[in-house]
């Protein structure tokens, strides 16, 4: 096993409070047990442990033994916050622990945390990533959709915006939620950038988006 895996998972247990994780699991709705450390301390954590470490492998081992082996949930998120660390972001070699993440965490805490890290291999790897998150939102696995949905949230003028309305597509008229927030979600952040996009896009798409949806796109507008 990992050395820096098995001393986030130490670490873990040593700030633990207890008394924090039935209510941690009821509100995750999470079979997998926490802890009881918030998610903040476990993210300050990994990166003070890991510091100094620059070795890709070494990284990427570490975040694979603590999210395949995790029994209780923060260590999971640390796993996550491995993927977060320069040595890692951005490279198109982790696209694989990526996908993995997202089609085992199945749930928005997992799937959310590593959209960033698929927007930052985006921003590194266009060519590539691109067409991946094209054949991402034709996947039959509702979390790889939504993070091709989403990948690009906090690119502003940066937005590949037929890449955006590509993702977008096949599940303007989904009905599950996380499918309808997620659009929404993406268009109120593109909105910042370019609100007179959104109204139009929302105003062209009236009778396929949700309600969720357009309150969601429009929040922010007037």
């Amino acid at each position: 096993m990992s050395t820096l895996a098995d001393s986030i998972r130490l670490a873990l247990r040593d700030i633990a409070d207890p008394s924090l994780a039935p209510g941690q699991q009821a509100y995750m709705k999470s079979e997998m047990p926490f802890l009881g450390v918030r998610v903040p301390e476990v993210r300050r954590l990994t990166r003070r442990l890991a510091r100094g470490i620059t070795d890709h492998d070494a990284l990427r081992g570490a975040a694979l033994d603590l999210w395949r082996t995790a029994t209780h949930r923060e260590e999971r998120y640390a796993a996550t916050a491995i993927t977060a660390l320069r040595p890692l972001r951005g490279r198109l070699d982790m696209m694989d622990v990526h996908e993995e993440m997202i089609r085992d965490g199945a749930w928005w805490d997992h799937v959310d945390e590593v959209a960033h890290r698929v927007g930052d291999t985006l921003a590194a790897h266009p060519e590539e990533i691109t067409p991946l998150l094209r054949s991402w939102s034709l996947d039959g696995d509702l979390w790889i959709r939504r993070v091709s949905i989403i990948a690009q949230l906090g690119r502003r003028g940066d937005t590949d915006v037929e890449l955006l309305v590509a993702a977008i597509a096949p599940s303007i008229s989904d009905p599950r939620f996380f499918l309808r927030k997620a659009i929404g979600w993406a268009l109120r952040d593109y909105g910042r950038t370019d609100p007179g996009w959104v109204l139009s896009f929302v105003a062209a798409h009236e009778g396929e988006l949700s309600g969720l949806t357009r309150r969601e796109a429009l929040k922010h507008l007037a």
